[in-house]
């Protein structure tokens, strides 16, 4: 299923990595795992966030996903299924009407 990773990183805890040189190297281990087909990186409600779009096969691989951004970050997450336009066209081509 196409997801939606929200993460929010901890202002202090990402500082810290940045002054270590360590963020950019978690943030590539993630993309290398995840795959996004999508990641843009803003900032929302004066934090770092980055919001990775991506195809979650197994629901059990969610521990595996999070755990670096609560652990290296204490990131709050968020998961949240999402459709691109073939997948919406697909739902209202069901709809029957």
């Amino acid at each position: 299923m196409r997801m939606m990773l929200k993460a929010s990183m901890d202002t202090e805890r990402a500082n810290e990595l940045i002054r270590n040189g360590t963020l950019g190297k978690l943030i590539e281990e993630s993309m290398a795992q995840i795959k996004p087909e999508a990641a843009y990186f803003t900032a929302e409600g004066g934090r770092r966030t980055a919001f990775l779009f991506f195809d979650l096969a197994d629901p059990s691989d969610m521990p595996v996903i999070s755990e670096p951004f609560f652990l290296e970050l204490g990131a709050d997450i968020s998961y949240i299924p999402v459709m691109n336009r073939e997948d919406v066209q697909k739902g209202l081509a069901k709809l029957g009407r």
